[in-house]
């Protein structure tokens, strides 16, 4: 219909944490959620999974997004901005970017604080 109907998976080394509203029919969703959840001082890297609903089968992956750990620590005051999703698999092209926010606060008892704004 060249439309879809997708929603975000955020995982922090692989355990899925927040799942945000689906949007139909849109190839260029709008959700601007904010969460903030507690980070483990272990964690090595944060997911974001693009999927698109589908009532009759298994939701597709419309792509995906890897945060490190690293790439977090060279941005002390958070990211926010425009990112490429890259493929789950490899024979599967992928031409869509997220908007998102993102950043670590607090001392000791770290806590990561996403923004998941849209897509396209």
């Amino acid at each position: 219909t060249g439309s879809s109907d997708p929603y975000c998976i955020v995982k922090i080394d692989d355990e899925a944490i927040i799942r945000t509203a689906t949007v139909w029919k849109t190839l260029s969703p709008f959700w601007g959620e904010e969460y903030e959840v507690h980070l483990q001082p272990t964690f090595h890297s944060i997911s974001i999974y693009v999927m698109d609903e589908d009532a009759l089968s298994r939701d597709d992956v419309i792509g995906k997004l890897c945060i490190t750990r690293d790439m977090l620590a060279e941005h002390p005051k958070g990211y926010s901005g425009w990112m490429s999703l890259s493929e789950v698999d490899p024979n599967e092209e992928v031409q869509g970017e997220i908007h998102l926010r993102v950043e670590v606060v607090g001392g000791p008892g770290r806590r990561l604080r996403c923004a998941v704004l849209e897509a396209r």
